[in-house]
């Protein structure tokens, strides 16, 4: 499918996730605490965040679980929400995955689209294809499948389910994605590891800070289109 999108940036700062520890543990649409993590720089970068983007990225406690501020001043701002030119050749009311730039958009009218940085599955989880947003769920409760706990058998605790939560490894939305009648197993969820968003660290599904997939799920609808290549 023929396609112009912005080039992967050469250089991304790394940010100490907001999420705790046993967050991290989780598996299957999160990180895992078992993929070793590159050192940090002895003095990590901080970028002066414009009001608008912090606006954007504010605390969110309307929500049935308070969403905390995200701190995105360590994150390379190519990750920043920001409308941008459609550039993807989709029509409005697309969503595609830019695997290879770790980005989201959602395409819009007059020729726009809006742009989500974003955290992959790793090599040999990774899905790519064709399907579509069959619904969405807020604060879904996460079941991971037999095959992941078998995997992980420290997973078995929530084999009938791990509560809605800012823990929970699908976050505050969850958008599920169907080939026809078909459940793939693969999401587009939120997430509060902030250093995870563009690289590649879950188990297959694609992740956004929680303030951003609150923002996707409000543009949505069900039925949507999902390309992922």
């Amino acid at each position: 499918m023929p396609m112009s999108l912005n080039a992967r940036p050469s250089r991304r700062a790394v940010l100490a996730g907001l999420a705790s520890v046993s967050a991290l543990a989780l598996a299957g649409c999160t990180t895992t605490g078992s993929t070793p993590v590159a050192s940090a720089p002895a003095e990590p970068v901080r970028r002066v965040v414009p009001p608008d983007v912090l606006a954007m990225y504010a605390a969110r406690p309307e929500e049935e679980y308070p969403v905390p501020a995200a701190d995105i001043s360590m994150l390379d701002p190519v990750y920043w929400r920001q409308e941008v030119a459609n550039t993807t050749g989709q029509p409005e009311g697309t969503v595609l995955v830019d695997t290879a730039n770790y980005f989201l958009y959602w395409t819009m009218p007059g020729g726009r689209a809006m742009r989500y940085g974003v955290g992959l599955g790793r090599a040999g989880f990774a899905w790519s294809g064709e399907g579509h947003i069959a619904y969405q769920r807020k604060w879904p409760v996460w079941t991971p499948p037999a095959e992941m706990i078998e995997r992980q058998p420290e997973l078995e605790m929530y084999r009938h389910g791990q509560p809605p939560g800012l823990l929970n490894a699908l976050g505050a939305r969850a958008l599920y994605i169907h080939q026809g009648n078909r459940d793939t197993l693969y999401r587009v969820h939120g997430t509060m590891d902030i250093a995870s968003i563009g690289k590649a660290v879950s188990s297959g599904c694609v992740r956004l800070i929680f303030q951003d997939v609150i923002d996707l799920s409000e543009r949505v609808t069900s039925g949507s289109p999902i390309i992922v290549v």
